[in-house]
């Protein structure tokens, strides 16, 4: 059960270790662009592509889904980011349980955005975390944990797309050991548990008041969604790519300046924050060079 690009490796692990898929599940087409056309999910494009049974109900609460799903007689569901809770009577239906990824170092970070969390905490380590769902959100009982280094080039996008690589290969690894009943699931601590909330797009407008530091975490949290950005002589202006700097400049917060060193920076409520990618409305995205190169005028102006 998965919807999104990040989960394949997960299904492709499966495949390559020899399991039998009986099915896919993925959440139904959603209209997407400007003629609002129905849009396959990734994982359904690769289901298609392997010619494994597919399954897209719109709800696993109605009696026929859950029918439909017992008469597959799974040995077990693994989950990686399908999108959609599961009532107690499907985590009744296989014998070694549903079995759950989460990309993060569970108790810490249950709920919908654990990756972006980390990152806007300034996290440097997080990880996978595979469970045994139970009803609750993400309380399950620990089967298997591992770490990861968050680096500072990454963004929430390349973060989640190598937590779910590894996550698959600790799936592999554990099925078996878990088919045969050799290992225990942990109970979380619940002393420990924190939750990440539901980010939305007006958590990716930029305050300039806050440091250049926390600003910069934004970006990378909030990348490729919800992104954030400003606003320049009117026009929505999305920061794809930035960095924190130390160098203190005089003038108005919000002020696109140079720093000594050369850097095109915005002054931000502590230190300036150094911008290297970006997409004014209309445009493509392009680095601060070729922008500058189109909107000389831009040194010098005012963000809000």
């Amino acid at each position: 059960m998965a919807t999104p690009s990040f989960a394949i490796p997960v299904l492709e692990a499966l495949i390559a270790a020899g399991h039998q898929i009986e099915g896919v599940y993925c959440q139904t087409d959603k209209p997407s662009g400007r003629g609002r056309r129905l849009e396959s999910s990734p994982v359904k494009e690769f289901a298609l592509a392997r010619g494994l049974p597919l399954f897209q109900p719109p709800t696993l609460r109605r009696p026929e889904s859950q029918g439909e799903l017992a008469a597959l007689k799974p040995d077990v569901i693994v989950v990686a980011a399908y999108g959609k809770i599961l009532p107690p009577p499907v985590l009744q239906i296989p014998p070694l349980g549903c079995l759950n990824l989460h990309p993060s170092l569970l108790p810490k970070y249950r709920g919908p955005s654990p990756v972006v969390s980390a990152v806007l905490e300034g996290e440097r380590v997080t990880g996978m975390t595979i469970i045994l769902l139970d009803e609750g959100m993400d309380t399950g009982p620990i089967l298997a944990q591992g770490t990861m280094e968050i680096v500072q080039t990454d963004n929430a996008e390349t973060l989640t797309q190598r937590l779910f690589k590894k996550g698959a290969e600790m799936l592999i690894e554990i099925l078996p050991i878990w088919a045969q009943r050799k290992t225990q699931p942990q109970v979380q601590d619940e002393s420990q548990a924190t939750l990440s909330r539901k980010i939305s797009k007006e958590d990716g407008q930029i305050d300039w008041q806050l440091p250049a530091e926390v600003i910069a975490r934004r970006v990378r949290a909030f990348y490729p969604w919800p992104g954030t950005h400003t606003f320049w002589r009117g026009k929505l202006l999305k920061i794809l790519e930035a960095t924190p700097l130390q160098a203190q400049i005089e003038g108005e917060i919000g002020t696109v300046v140079r720093e000594p060193e050369g850097e095109v920076g915005i002054i931000t409520g502590q230190g300036l924050l150094a911008i290297k990618r970006l997409q004014l409305e209309g445009h493509r995205a392009v680095s601060i060079r070729d922008f500058l190169q189109g909107y000389r005028d831009f040194m010098g102006s005012r963000l809000t």
